[in-house]
């Protein structure tokens, strides 16, 4: 009969080890998370990332998804645009193109709003560097609205039924 005891007394102490072990990882991986955290805050202050570097990076980003067509720039109301009087801040408009593909969007205080031709349904994602990126859709006339105006540099990601198209990066 003690055999049994001391079995059970094993299994117990062996539960309550496993317990510990849950809660102490647990611990770790919160106390690693606010470390890394805090790390980053420092070295963000004390050695930042040049502009330039930056920059490269981001323009990186974009060909992680190598299958994708870049759209370039053909319009942009920053540069080509003609000034508005009394307009104290007009949206900026933007024109890209790829190979058959056109994407027409305008970037306001409250948000994008912008049309693919030629028209139809298409996934689109609003990239934003490592942030987690903005998902909208495209209906059947190749209409799209965002609620958001995106944040320093952004791209878009477009998903039709049989390709990808990746405009270039630009400063919001």
């Amino acid at each position: 009969m003690s055999d049994l005891n001391d079995e059970r007394d094993e299994r117990d102490e062996r539960d309550e080890h496993d317990e510990h072990d849950e809660h102490d990882e647990h611990d770790g991986e919160l106390h690693d998370g606010l470390l890394e955290e805090e790390l980053r805050q420092a070295a963000a202050i004390l050695d930042p990332v040049p502009a330039e570097l930056r920059r490269t990076a981001v323009d990186a980003f974009v060909l992680h998804d190598l299958d994708a067509r870049v759209a370039e720039l053909t319009f942009d109301s920053l540069v080509d645009g003609i000034p508005v009087r009394g307009e104290t801040d007009p949206p900026r408009m933007l024109t890209f193109q790829s190979d058959g593909v056109t994407v027409d969007v305008e970037v306001t205080a409250e948000g994008l709003i912008g049309q693919l031709l030629p028209p139809g349904p298409a996934g689109i994602e609003v990239l934003s560097g490592p942030r987690e990126h903005a998902r909208l859709t495209a209906d059947d006339m190749g209409r799209f609205t965002g609620e958001a105006p995106p944040a320093g540099p952004f791209a878009l990601r477009l998903r039709t039924g049989r390709e990808v198209v990746v405009t270039e990066w630009l400063r919001a």
